[in-house]
């Protein structure tokens, strides 16, 4: 008798626009979401990091939305700041310029920086939950497609999309940029790659996930031409999102005249959690992480190592073997796997790397492959209260170095 009664509500819903349903999707996510930052802020004390009754608008500026807001009202500095110690300190140039001028722009209009930072975090959520849907909907069917929206919307990194972080803006560049590539239409990717690159660091793996598409076209030539024009975008492109991945170590460098501008500022975060920063080595950020938070739970630094060494193995046999995962097709696969190496090769774990795992969006589709109602509404559920937890630590019990989002 249930299912009598749902299901005319189920048909005038499918019968309606696919842009308003994820509407409707999201503003139920926000509002939730809302609620949530609200209930953070109730519980919030003068040992967190925003004090005692902060208003939401203390959450949207908070964390690096300040950096964001310092790089828009006063540039990037052309002398790194030094410690007493004599090492580079925290600085602007760990943050990219997209977002942080746009909000200003945009702020212009609504009378602050913040709610010109909220209005494009929000705006490009919805953008790409609706880029989302279409990059799913023909590999896995329209309802697996708006199931992977609402875990998208929901899910426990949701409150990026109310904040003034660039998060929600760089997923949007990407969720268009890999449809473009999965389309074969690759005009536009010579303006989306720059402004991709200078939202937020990643671009580097998008250039080697064109790379691996390149040679996977050419592997399957036959069954799959590959006409020169392609090869040609392909490798242009390619080079064109390498350039714009190690451009910003030149700007800085000739901004500030030091050649390591942009790797120290970086690693001046590393400091905080007592690593080693006088160089950079690619992979070197997980395997002393592995040893570091191992030792804090009072275990031998190999045992941090070996789970390393599962996490990999772990990650790698889902991109290749599981069969949600294959479901979403080898080009997000491969995406998914690029993202993943850049993580493992250039980033620390610690708290922020939950939030660095945004770029992998495309794998909510994974996620929603199996059709069980109930299945779906135990994700859901689970989305809510991943989403309750980050919000509860990294919001409303918020701390200097533990609880960073």
């Amino acid at each position: 008798m249930a299912d009598g009664v749902l299901t005319p509500a189920i048909r005038r819903w499918v019968s309606l626009p696919v842009a308003l349903r994820i509407a409707v999707v999201y503003v139920a996510a926000r509002v939730v979401t809302t609620l949530f930052l609200m209930a953070a802020a109730g519980e919030s004390t003068s040992l967190s990091r925003f004090g005692a009754s902060p208003g939401i608008d203390d959450f949207v500026l908070g964390w690096d939305a300040q950096w964001y807001w310092y790089v828009a009202e006063n540039g990037y500095p052309t002398e790194l700041p030094i410690t007493e110690s004599g090492d580079v300190a925290e600085n602007g140039w760990a943050f990219m310029p997209v977002f942080a001028y746009a909000a200003k722009v945009l702020g212009l209009a609504f009378g602050s920086w913040g709610a010109g930072a909220l209005a494009i975090a929000l705006v490009a959520g919805y953008l790409a939950c609706l880029a989302l849907h279409r990059l799913l909907r023909d590999r896995i069917g329209g309802s697996a497609a708006m199931w992977a929206v609402v875990f998208f919307a929901s899910g426990p990194l949701a409150a990026m999309f109310q904040v003034g972080y660039a998060e929600s803006l760089f997923v949007l560049l990407l969720l268009v940029s890999l449809d473009l590539v999965a389309r074969r239409r690759y005009g536009w990717l010579y303006l989306l790659i720059p402004v991709m690159g200078f939202t937020r660091p990643g671009i580097l793996a998008f250039a080697l996930y064109l790379g691996l598409i390149g040679i996977m076209r050419w592997l399957r030539r036959r069954q799959d031409p590959l006409p020169a024009r392609e090869v040609v975008h392909i490798v242009a492109l390619g080079a064109l999102a390498t350039a714009v991945g190690f451009s910003w170590q030149g700007l800085a460098a000739i901004a500030t005249g030091e050649p390591n501008a942009y790797l120290a500022t970086e690693l001046a975060w590393r400091r905080n959690w007592g690593m080693g920063t006088e160089s950079f080595l690619p992979f070197d950020g997980f395997v002393q992480a592995a040893q570091f938070w191992f030792a804090q739970w009072g275990m031998p630094g190999w045992v941090g190592l070996i789970a390393l060494v599962l996490l990999v193995v772990g990650a790698a046999y889902a991109l290749l073997r599981a069969r949600a995962v294959r479901a979403i097709g080898v080009d997000l696969r491969l995406w998914s796997a690029s993202y993943l190496l850049y993580l493992l090769a250039v980033f620390f774990p610690q708290s922020s790397t939950f939030r660095l795992l945004m770029p992998l969006t495309p794998l909510w589709g994974a996620v929603a492959v199996p059709r069980s109602r109930w299945y779906r509404l135990t994700v859901l559920g689970l989305c809510l209260l991943a989403q309750w937890a980050w919000i509860h630590f990294m919001y409303g019990l918020g701390q200097t170095y533990w609880q960073v989002p």
